[in-house]
């Protein structure tokens, strides 16, 4: 098939590979992910959001290193500006885009032009098809992803300051964020000054990330995203959906009691997978023989097992929210925190690839 034009680069120059070679060690975290991952056919998946397909007007730059530049904004959480800065300024990060050494790197309007083309063309089905892209490669490359599928949300706060964006909308202004809500980020316990327990909500304003994450090879497969408000149990059916479109051979789900809901027993029971929902004191402590049922699945030697692999996937989100920013919303709207969701996952996946394939760990850069 008949690729797209592209902006030549001087990817390949004599002196770019002469002095790559004697300065990006051999095992820089960057340098296996450019031999680890096919990013050339990448290409072939984004042309068709180009008009023309890049075979007609002015060349554009080629889709795969744009789509590094994002995945290094998000390794590194990096703005766009900062990205651009990042890529002319250190060498392993040109390297891994294949620009010649005194090419620059496209600029930071580059980034979000790509983002809004995808956007206007093919909404966030691309970016979750270039999740699935990735894991795909894992499954390739050798990595085994094993029977248990970790379910869960985290949230994400919206970049509003709400008490402003409150006097704003009582002048008739339109709020900030159109899609943030509020929602319920935990309960917690306290007593009063006489002794008596009282629960506690405590609550956030923004959005939230649907996940479903692989136990063995601890690698996110799924993520679909929501408004603040909206209750975690309605996700987990089409979570399971996505990884098992993946080929994902899945044995057992585990969620938390978030995810205890009758249509979700059902349909996990229909589909002949384990259930290891963490299941609601309602259900085993009810004073009816309804109760059995549920003592029963907690009897099976495989529920208390797979239970306790869940704190897998909490270690990821405070590994997505303390490094790759995911703690608070980039961008404003769903559809664009879908894109931050999307990328964080896979920049924590090509993390995860590295490490298991070469032992190479991710480091990020440490400046005096």
């Amino acid at each position: 098939m008949t690729q797209g034009r592209f902006q030549r680069t001087g990817k390949g120059s004599f002196y770019g590979e002469y002095l790559y070679d004697r300065i990006v060690p051999q095992d820089h975290f960057l340098r296996k992910l450019r031999e680890l991952v096919p990013w050339q056919k990448f290409d072939y998946k984004l042309l068709k959001y180009y008009r023309g397909k890049a075979k007609t007007g002015r060349p554009p730059i080629e889709p795969c290193i744009v789509l590094k530049m994002l995945a290094l904004s998000y390794l590194y959480d990096l703005s766009e500006r900062q990205t651009e800065a990042f890529c002319n300024e250190n060498l392993p990060a040109k390297y891994f885009l294949g620009l010649a050494i005194d090419e620059p790197a496209p600029d930071h309007s580059t980034l979000s032009a790509f983002k809004r083309r995808i956007l206007e063309n093919g909404r966030v089905t691309a970016f979750k098809r270039l999740l699935q892209a990735v894991v795909l490669t894992a499954q390739e490359a050798g990595v085994e992803f094993g029977p248990v599928q970790i379910i869960d949300s985290t949230h994400s706060i919206a970049d509003v300051n709400t008490q402003k964006d409150d006097r704003r909308q009582a002048r008739g202004h339109s709020p900030r964020d159109p899609n943030a809500r509020w929602g319920v980020k935990h309960s917690y316990k306290v007593r009063d000054e006489q002794g008596k327990e009282h629960t506690r909500v405590k609550h956030f304003y923004g959005d939230k990330a649907h996940i479903s994450f692989n136990e063995q090879a601890q690698m996110i497969t799924s993520v679909i995203v929501s408004p603040g408000n909206r209750p975690d149990g309605g996700f987990l059916p089409d979570l399971v959906k996505l990884d098992l479109a993946l080929g994902l051979d899945i044995d057992t789900v585990v969620a938390d009691r978030a995810y205890d809901d009758s249509d979700n027993h059902y349909f996990l029971e229909s589909l002949g997978i384990h259930n290891a929902i963490n299941l609601r004191k309602i259900r085993t402590e009810k004073k009816d023989r309804n109760k059995q049922v549920w003592l029963e699945l907690k009897a099976q030697p495989w529920y208390a097992t797979s239970l306790a692999k869940r704190y897998a996937i909490e270690r990821k989100f405070g590994e997505a929210k303390k490094h790759h920013g995911l703690g608070r919303c980039r961008y404003l709207g769903l559809i664009r925190y879908a894109v931050q969701a999307y990328l964080t996952a896979i920049a924590l996946n090509l993390k995860r690839l590295v490490r298991l394939l070469t032992g190479v760990p991710f480091r990020a850069p440490v400046y005096a």
